[in-house]
């Protein structure tokens, strides 16, 4: 299941970085969401796509994720890091009544950031690419099971 829903993301990232617009808000939502660690994919010089389960590693989940939308163009993504909470970063924003969809890049084309949350699941899929341009570049890949505990529209 989650090998689909892991190249539906990746489709759909890079299809959306061939369109011309990338913005597609259809909901206005106000959503808090609080979010459990399940596992990360790590890919850098000391590992190759290695899945480590989230008792191995020493992070946490998020205790407050909050996304807000509103038609025709806003989006807001908190709590999941500083570089996507800055609104005005999001390059893709796409938002419906099953799905949100982000992507930001850095103005230098070397770090970007994306994420997918279903809403019937509640799984986030969160990536990090750093170092785009070189050919050690490093992808880290958190999937999360999160649960609506506030839920104001």
């Amino acid at each position: 299941m989650i090998k689909y829903f892991l190249s539906i993301l990746f489709s759909l990232l890079f299809f959306n970085q061939s369109l011309a617009k990338d913005i597609n808000i259809n909901e206005n939502i106000d959503l808090e969401f609080e979010c459990e660690l399940k596992k990360k994919i790590i890919k850098n010089s000391k590992y190759n796509y290695q899945t480590f389960l989230a008792k191995d590693l020493n992070e946490k989940g998020l205790d407050k994720f909050i996304i807000q939308s509103k038609k025709p163009d806003l989006l807001y993504i908190k709590g999941l890091t500083l570089f996507l909470s800055n609104s005005a970063n999001l390059n893709v924003k796409i938002v419906n009544q099953d799905v949100v969809l982000f992507k930001s890049i850095d103005q230098e084309n070397n770090y970007s950031e994306s994420g997918v949350i279903t809403m019937k699941t509640g799984e986030l899929i969160h990536e990090i690419t750093k170092n785009i341009k070189s050919k050690s570049s490093e992808k880290y890949i958190s999937i999360y099971s999160c649960i609506k505990y506030d839920e104001k529209v």
